[in-house]
């Protein structure tokens, strides 16, 4: 598996080799820099540790403070393991956006935008209780039953209820590559990513 880290920047359009108009979510991905490689030896599993982004050394605790330092590398500000990487590296080498290819499909894992606590038809899509002229007040919006009376005399676990929405872990799966524009170590991606401008998603292949 070959995978990188990247902040989304947002949303574009440009127009392919056929005229059409593509809608695109632009991630700058990369530099990346290896701090560690993890064998079966070592570790039981291989796998390398890539760090992005730069940090103030001040907010470095000291024990990470001396792994960047072996890895003779800048405090990074997110590292992701990334196992079975596909590509040789050893540490102190660095991971671009040329790792892919134009054209192929690649898994992108996110936080998506958290939405606070909302009722049922936010949520879950439900459609109110009844109708207004119907001799229903202010239930428009309601969930409606949610258990039995005597037995079983509770709620069952699952019930779709209101509650907090978003910011969740999201992994939006096979999404095309349409452009890389390596100088500028950015990824255009044909679909949706989740998470807001300037949220960190991993790009995994």
């Amino acid at each position: 598996m070959k995978g990188i880290i990247g902040k989304k920047v947002g949303m574009t359009h440009y127009f392919g080799e056929d005229g059409k108009m593509i809608t695109c979510t632009v991630v700058e991905a990369g530099p990346c820099v290896v701090l560690q490689k993890k064998t079966d030896d070592t570790d039981g599993y291989n796998a390398i540790q890539v760090g992005f982004g730069e940090k103030k050394e001040k907010n470095v605790s000291a024990g990470m403070k001396g792994h960047f330092k072996k890895a003779n590398a800048q405090a990074s500000t997110k590292i992701r393991e990334f196992r079975n990487f596909t590509e040789d590296k050893n540490v102190g080498d660095t991971i671009t956006v040329d790792i892919f290819e134009e054209g192929e499909t690649v898994h992108v894992v996110g936080t998506s935008k958290g939405k606070g606590f909302q009722g049922v038809v936010k949520r879950h899509n439900f459609n109110g209780v009844g109708m207004r002229t119907h001799g229903q007040h202010d239930r428009h919006r309601a969930p409606g039953s949610i258990g039995s009376s005597s037995f079983p005399s509770r709620v069952f676990k699952g019930m779709r209820m209101a509650g907090r929405m978003g910011n969740d872990t999201v992994k939006m799966r096979n999404i095309k590559v349409a452009k890389i524009i390596s100088d500028k170590n950015l990824i255009l991606l044909n679909g949706s990513v989740p998470g807001s401008k300037g949220s960190y998603v991993i790009i995994e292949k």
